[in-house]
């Protein structure tokens, strides 16, 4: 398959909310009272959990079949340490997840060999593992004035 490029939009509501769309689906983002937001919505580093889950999810439901491997049931369940102090400029540490941690669970009847293999396959092969683990380019293109 050939370089995709996918496309997103934030738009920043009030305060510290914003409207995320992305083809045509639109999610609320925000930040806790506990940060300055009014809680109607996950942050964005709750959403960075939630892709890795749901990528490392999807990789498991689209190659099952070639692994010859059936579940009934597969969830990621994820927890992230970041020191808030770094966002906030209170003190000079990292701003982002310093660790991300998570259990995959997965009801099958296959052996755990053939389950391990898996597992490992869908980490190597999951995008948003990929981009979390490795250093990508971000830059910004333009600054246009309205």
């Amino acid at each position: 398959m050939p370089k995709t490029t996918f496309n997103a939009t934030a738009h920043l509501q009030k305060g510290v909310q914003v409207k995320a769309q992305s083809r045509n689906f639109e999610i609320t983002v925000d930040e806790p009272k506990s940060l300055g937001g009014t809680d109607t919505g996950m942050n964005p580093v709750e959403l960075v959990l939630c892709a890795l889950g749901a990528c490392q999810s999807i990789v498991a439901g689209a190659f099952a079949g070639k692994f010859g491997i059936t579940f009934s049931d597969f969830r990621v369940e994820l927890e992230g340490d970041l020191d808030t102090d770094g966002f906030l400029g209170k003190s000079d540490v990292r701003k982002g997840y310093s660790e991300i941690r998570y259990n995959i669970h997965i009801k099958t009847d296959e052996p755990k060999e053939k389950v391990e293999e898996f597992i490992e396959f869908i980490e190597n092969t999951c995008p948003v593992g990929d981009t979390i683990a490795n250093t990508v380019t971000t830059k910004l293109n333009k600054i246009i004035i309205e």
